[in-house]
């Protein structure tokens, strides 16, 4: 059956349901760490909830590129990496407004919601794990689902803290670390969707399909 284009198709299908599966489990992650970080009064919750909704953009992205062009996939790229940029800086912009008016946050909700969203995203690096050498849209699935199980552990670590030290400041140091997190990650996909942009410039010229 060689040469029957199956093998392409194959593909498209597997990552298909894997994007699926991904953009449904951190959709309501967001809104089940987002609900709780909220009641919890948590900076680290609010941030990574967050993160779970770029990534839910991102695997939504994800699916419109599967079995497009080399440029179309570097472009939903982008614009994922450029969507996580904005979320991070929001992020920032919490932690600064909890920092000067105060919180409260909830230690034992903060380490029972992280344990979910660390079970969570173990499964998304699961289902994504044979993906994560493929083209430049599955390398940016498999990239934040590793920022988000470090980031969980870090909502477990600060809750933790919260408790051990009665201070609030550990909340905001772990939101800050996920904000780092959500930024260094974007800078990567962004970085990767201009060289497969590039390339993908290059062999067009190459092969002359702009024309003369």
């Amino acid at each position: 059956m060689s040469g029957c284009g199956c093998e392409v198709e194959i593909r498209d299908a597997a990552q298909r349901r894997v994007l699926y599966w991904l953009l449904g489990i951190n959709a309501a992650m967001f809104l089940a760490e987002f609900g709780v970080g909220w009641i919890a009064d948590s900076t680290a919750l609010i941030a990574d909830s967050l993160d779970m909704l770029a990534d839910a953009i991102v695997y939504g992205l994800g699916l419109y590129a599967v079995g497009r062009s080399a440029v179309e996939k570097a472009r939903a790229a982008r614009v994922s990496g450029w969507f996580q940029m904005g979320l991070g800086v929001l992020i920032l912009a919490d932690i600064a407004r909890r920092a000067v008016f105060g919180s409260e946050p909830v230690s034992a909700l903060m380490m029972g919601m992280g344990a979910v969203a660390l079970v969570a995203n173990v499964t998304c690096l699961a289902l994504i794990r044979a993906h994560r050498e493929g083209e430049v849209h599955m390398r940016a699935s498999w990239i934040f689902s590793a920022n988000d199980v470090i980031a969980n552990l870090g909502v477990i670590l600060g809750g933790l803290l919260v408790w051990w030290l009665g201070s609030r400041w550990p909340d905001l140091l772990i939101g800050a670390v996920v904000a780092v997190f959500v930024l260094r990650g974007a800078g990567r996909i962004l970085a990767e969707a201009r060289a497969e942009q590039a390339a993908a410039a290059s062999s067009c010229r190459a092969s002359g399909c702009g024309g003369p």
